[in-house]
């Protein structure tokens, strides 16, 4: 480890706080989304703009140097289109999602993507899976049944979107997982920029709205600094704290989409989604625990 490395790992606590912040710009980035979706912008023509922004952000942040292509090269080009294609699935059906469901859903059904990963670490890693992990994982679904009440009269479709959409992101955590080390970060962040873009450009072209007022004209154009700005926090965080001293603070997001949700749509979870995000979260808790036992990589990292 370098000396500016070994420095860096000895500020904990700035880590921690660079975490909570990145955290409160993806729940800014939900919440606008929401806001976005219910002023009647398509949820696809967000995610465009999102996107879009994010590509020319990190473009500029990679070509500083000077603009070559060998900058943006990568020997492992079809696993890094692979996760970035499962980041905009994800990304889109999460802001289809948002325009029907409360934030505090959305948020709950998210956070067991960890869970998920567990599950498929065996199959997809070659990683054991024993006995509390798959207590857990039990544990966990259990907490998404209770939050979805997929038999009940509140259920809504679009939790179906959120649900499959877990599902991408714990995809694309694993792909993350298995790239780490081996492809630059500044270039997974350019190649899910552009692959972003990419994808919703023809949905965007398609239905696009002009949003009604200068208001949320502004919040449009804010997505991508919003999302750029939570990643680019979250990244280097991990450059002063390990893995698993900020894992925690992750759950930091569900308070803050709570607080958003009261103070932006008057609108508060229900005892049932309270419950089940509790078990979702000591679910999370227990694979984080138990990996941090066996030395097993089990992040999994938000990115709207």
């Amino acid at each position: 480890m370098s000396i500016a490395a070994r420095a860096n790992s000895d500020q904990p606590t700035l880590g921690i706080v660079m975490m909570l912040i990145a955290y409160l710009f993806f729940a800014m980035l939900d919440t606008t989304v929401k806001w976005l979706a219910i002023a009647g912008l398509p949820a696809l023509q967000i995610a465009f703009v999102r996107y879009a922004g994010h590509f020319i952000i990190s473009f500029g942040s990679v070509s500083r140097g000077g603009f070559s292509l060998d900058r943006f090269a990568t020997e492992r080009f079809g696993l890094v289109l692979l996760r970035s294609l499962l980041l905009a699935a994800s990304t889109g059906l999460n802001f289809m999602a948002l325009r029907y469901l409360p934030l505090t859903v959305t948020s709950a059904i998210m956070f067991s993507a960890p869970v998920l990963v567990c599950l498929l670490s065996w199959p997809l890693l070659g990683e054991k899976v024993g006995p509390w992990r798959a207590f857990a994982i039990l544990l966990g679904f259990l907490g998404v049944l209770i939050v979805i009440r997929p038999f009940g009269e509140t259920f809504h479709w679009a939790a179906i979107l959120s649900v499959i959409n877990t599902l991408a992101l714990a995809l694309y955590s694993i792909l993350t997982r298995k790239l780490s080390g081996i492809v630059a970060t500044q270039t997974l962040q350019l190649y899910a920029g552009m692959v972003g873009t990419l994808v919703f450009l023809p949905f965007a072209m398609w239905e696009w709205q002009n949003p009604a007022n200068v208001t949320d004209l502004l919040l449009l154009a804010a997505l991508g600094i919003w999302g750029w700005a939570g990643h680019e926090l979250m990244t280097r965080a991990h450059g002063f704290a390990p893995a698993s001293a900020l894992m925690p603070y992750t759950y930091s997001f569900i308070i803050y989409l709570t607080i958003s949700s009261y103070l932006v749509f008057n609108t508060l979870p229900d005892q049932w989604t309270l419950v089940g995000a509790a078990i979702i979260v000591v679910s999370g808790l227990i694979i984080w625990k138990r990996s941090q036992i066996r030395e097993i990589p089990h992040e999994v990292r938000v990115y709207r």
